[in-house]
């Protein structure tokens, strides 16, 4: 199967955890608003007046006859049918639940730059990006990596990844997390990391994963921008 995957062509955003997974996962996908034409063509799949089950917002995935919309659920139909998530009932909705702590973080982290409204400018609500990123400093980005850095330390002795001995897509999306993290906040993950090494530890073994670092070092990798969800204003981060 070729998947069809519908994001904005120009920004990493929600849409680079899907890729991320469909690079690891060795799947054949055409990522469809990068060629002429796609934009149109991922509008169109979105107006629900004409499209049966049409989704919300990209990222949405064109699987066969499935259109699944929603990160996380793109990602736990990915997962099993490419060796991304435990074989168990069990293991695959544990994997679920991380992802979906993810993007509760992926969340909060977009809000400190657009505390107020998304249609707004970065300028028109500055004095509040300001205040609500040193609270997400101070108090949020600690809390969510120091929950992960827990569930890594008590992995068993040569238990690497978070949901046991092989990687999942929430790994991957932890990567893509620190990652984000390190271009919008750079002096603060500075600090932060020397408490928390064994995400960057695992941010580190992702990035070497051969199809990964392919990816990484590919075209089709798209830069961090201030367009982005993850963005880097020198106010926020003193």
């Amino acid at each position: 199967m070729r998947y069809e995957l519908y994001y904005w062509p120009d920004i990493q955003g929600r849409g680079e955890f899907v890729r991320l997974a469909l690079e690891d996962g060795g799947a054949r996908y055409v990522d469809v608003a990068r060629h002429a034409g796609g934009e149109d063509a991922m509008l169109a799949l979105m107006d629900a007046s004409r499209v049966a089950r049409a989704p919300f917002a990209p990222p949405f995935l064109k699987a066969g006859r499935s259109l699944i919309g929603q990160t996380a659920a793109i990602l736990l139909y990915l997962g099993p049918r490419h060796c991304l998530a435990p074989p168990s009932e069990a293991g695959r909705l544990w994997v679920h639940q991380l992802q979906l702590t993810l993007a509760d973080l992926v969340a909060e982290a977009h809000d400190t730059h657009h505390p107020i409204s998304g249609s707004l400018y970065y300028e028109d609500q500055r004095r509040e990006a300001k205040r609500r990123s040193a609270h997400f400093v101070a108090e949020r980005i600690p809390k969510f990596l120091g929950y992960f850095e827990d569930l890594l330390a008590r992995q068993p002795r040569g238990v690497e990844y978070l949901a046991g001995r092989a990687a999942t897509y929430a790994d991957l999306s932890l990567f893509q997390v620190v990652a984000g993290l390190r271009y919008a906040f750079p002096n603060a993950m500075a600090r932060m990391e020397r408490r928390h090494r064994r995400v960057a530890a695992l941010h580190d073994r992702v990035a070497a994963r051969p199809r990964i670092a392919a990816y990484l070092a590919s075209p089709r990798r798209l830069a961090f921008n201030t367009q982005d969800i993850f963005r880097h204003y020198p106010a926020l981060d003193p």
